[in-house]
């Protein structure tokens, strides 16, 4: 097994296991470094200034568009918008684009599995226009069968938001499928994909996404740095989500035309030092490789499953195939809630999830409250994962329940 932890400040800074991955990944040195070097080496405002740092602070903000384009296959660089995260991309496209293509009677189809980032701005447009939200559910190992997506969409679907991977099961939607039927039907598609680009190579031009967000802080970039997909043909279409600097082109005291896209959605001074730093994350993702972050995956599932099926006393939700769950395993000891298996996971430095993962419908879909999950990343050792597995097993014990 390659060592890439070297790379890793925070694990030679603590001793913790850190399973919590899925909500946020840790950081290698080189964006760490490439944050930090623009502050010292380009630290201007890009787009404004006609002067050498502020070209260089310019040139470092649109290479990384550049990086990300070519990393999820995009065909060109101004189908890139920058934003915060995928939060406010899913935002952006259903506030953008959903506003004027929504009318009443209309539908928007999404799964049960969303995370609230991903229902909430279609819930506010759906009441917004007296349209109706259509929810497709999964079968017991977390697929969506085929039939939920011939019966959902339709003739009245404008538009279709779907995770290529669910934040709580790690399963993998078949999104190949959902996006085929919903341009058969006349609908626009968004994929969410804070989850799968971390584990998976994703190229949008191959799936035919017209719109894909994923997040920097998920796959070791930066937080506060995120990026949506739009095809060309679609952005020209879509008003302005917000108003201000860097998104005009002229300005009278009744009206304003717009900067050329994708700018015309950048507003406001740009996150340039986060961008850099997320085309450093690109660099080391891409020389680690799928390959290798796909096999790690299933192998540090399977050492997880296979040992929390020994134990007894214990649910795990989804697939019972590994190499389907893409890092993350969701799971309830009985009796204890996943709130204090938690805790006492944590007085061994191990860190986990628990809780509704802002997937509160799935929960009640699956009529649970909440889980816990860990979710694990090609940095994680054997180690760690069998001091995980050694912990669990005495939750009960210490929660009171005997072993």
């Amino acid at each position: 097994m390659q060592d890439y932890r070297k790379d890793f400040p925070i694990f030679i800074s603590t001793d913790c296991v850190y399973l919590d991955n899925a909500a946020t990944s840790q950081r290698p040195q080189s964006v760490i470094d490439a944050v930090s070097d623009f502050y010292v080496q380009s630290n201007a405002n890009p787009l404004r200034g006609l002067y050498d740092l502020s070209m260089k602070a310019t040139e470092r903000y649109e290479s990384a568009r550049k990086k990300a384009a070519s990393f999820i296959g995009a065909g060109r660089a101004d189908e890139i918008i920058f934003t915060r995260n995928t939060t406010e991309s899913i935002n952006l496209a259903a506030y953008s684009y959903g506003d004027d293509a929504v009318k009443e009677g209309d539908e928007i189809v999404i799964s049960i599995m969303e995370h609230h980032s991903n229902l909430l701005p279609w819930q506010r447009l759906a009441k917004e226009k007296k349209a109706r939200l259509v929810f497709m559910e999964p079968d017991e190992s977390g697929v969506i069968p085929e039939k939920e997506i011939e019966d959902k969409i339709c003739e009245k679907t404008k538009i279709v938001a779907i995770a290529q991977v669910s934040n709580v099961m790690g399963i993998r939607n078949p999104v190949e499928k959902i996006i085929d039927r919903a341009h058969r039907m006349g609908a626009v598609v968004l994929i969410d994909g804070a989850q799968s680009v971390p584990h998976m190579k994703v190229n949008v031009t191959e799936l035919d996404a017209d719109m894909f967000a994923f997040s920097s802080h998920k796959m070791m970039g930066p937080m506060g740095i995120g990026v949506l997909y739009v095809k060309k043909s679609i952005m020209e279409k879509m008003k302005p989500f917000l108003m201000g600097g860097e998104m005009i082109e002229y300005v009278t005291r009744e009206d304003a035309t717009f900067a050329e896209l994708p700018h015309k959605f950048e507003a406001g001074t740009v996150n340039a030092a986060d961008a850099y730093g997320l085309d450093a994350a690109i660099d080391y993702l891409n020389m680690v490789g799928y390959d290798y972050i796909e096999k790690r995956d299933t192998e540090l599932v399977n050492q997880m499953m296979e040992g929390m099926k020994k134990m007894g006393h214990i649910t795990i939700y989804g697939s019972d195939d590994p190499s389907k769950h893409n890092g993350i395993v969701t799971f309830n000891v009985e009796g204890v809630h996943p709130h204090d298996v938690s805790s006492i996971l944590n007085e061994d430095g191990i860190c986990i999830r628990a809780g509704h993962h802002c997937a509160q419908p799935l929960m009640q879909f699956m009529k649970v409250g909440s889980t816990a999950r860990a979710s694990a990343y090609f940095y994680n050792t054997k180690e760690e994962i069998d001091r995980f597995l050694d912990c669990l097993s005495r939750v009960r014990e210490v929660a009171g329940y005997g072993s």
